[in-house]
């Protein structure tokens, strides 16, 4: 297998893997709280890596800078995903997946201004689109014709979650270049988990799932083990590809997500977002090219 073709794969397994579990956050952020669905998320992940790491037993050998960076990755990352779940809490899932996919535009910028990488004309032009559909599908349209302007509920939780994760990618591929995806995924899930405990102590959230019923207990700590497995596949493309082409792929993940969303919570969008939505989709998949 060529390492183009393997990148791709690794681009469309991440996409479908986080399209799924945005899908199953946006249920359960609206029944038990973003806070819960998250950090019992996200440790279900690490407890599925770390079983992982005892198969594959790596030998861990950290560099200074990967000693530097990785709190740093588990912190913007922890961020990013607060924002996000907060997003889907209070709005519509397909709106609030849609503008999440500005972190591809994020990461670009941040992968060209700080890490020498550039796009193709044809990737430019997809991150135009992809600009455009975010505006198209976030904004409250009914409320612009009576001469006022509103965002849609959740959008500017995602944008600044999309902020976040554009940072967390390239942080990301410099330590996966490092010390490898497995490692990489392993630390940034454990720096998550504490950041999430830490941050629980200060906030005084409430984690305790003891009412919560089994069967959403278990879909939280599957969708866990999804999104871990779809981080720890792109951890790997991009040992061996860029982030200024994995993550595009990658990030048509709300391909995923407001199909899922539209055919199981019948969420409804005007023509504009739905146009928008496209528009979105069509420049994620061009700046893949």
């Amino acid at each position: 297998m060529s390492i183009t073709l393997a990148s791709i794969l690794c681009g469309i397994s991440g996409m479908v893997g986080w399209g799924i579990y945005d899908f199953l956050g946006g249920v359960f952020a609206k029944q038990i709280g973003s806070f819960k669905a998250l950090f019992w998320s996200q440790l279900a992940g690490l407890i599925s890596l770390i079983v992982l790491a005892m198969i594959f037993k790596p030998i861990f050998h950290l560099p200074v800078l990967t000693l530097v960076l990785f709190p740093i990755a588990s912190m913007v990352y922890s961020a990013g995903y607060l924002f996000f779940f907060k997003g889907f809490e209070i709005g519509n899932v397909s709106i609030v997946a849609a503008t999440m996919n500005l972190w591809a535009v994020f990461t670009m910028i941040f992968a060209f201004t700080f890490m020498g990488q550039r796009l193709s004309v044809t990737q430019t032009i997809g991150v135009l689109l992809i600009l455009v559909g975010v505006v198209l599908a976030s904004v409250n349209w009914s409320e612009i014709r009576e001469q006022k302007f509103h965002l849609s509920a959740g959008v500017k939780e995602a944008i600044a979650g999309a902020f976040f994760f554009g940072i967390f990618w390239n942080i990301s591929e410099i330590i996966s270049e490092n010390i490898g995806w497995l490692h990489t995924t392993l630390l940034v899930k454990f720096g998550i988990i504490v950041f999430l405990l830490a941050f629980s102590a200060v906030a005084k959230r409430e984690l305790g799932l003891g009412s919560t019923a089994s069967k959403t207990k278990s879909a939280i700590l599957l969708m866990g083990i999804i999104e871990a497995g779809a981080v720890a596949i792109v951890n790997y493309g991009l040992t061996i590809g860029d982030a200024i082409l994995i993550t595009p792929i990658a990030s048509a993940l709300s391909i995923v997500t407001i199909l899922l969303a539209i055919i199981f919570l019948k969420d409804k969008i005007t023509k504009f977002q739905g146009f928008g939505i496209m528009a979105a989709i069509a420049g994620i998949v061009i700046t893949g090219m």
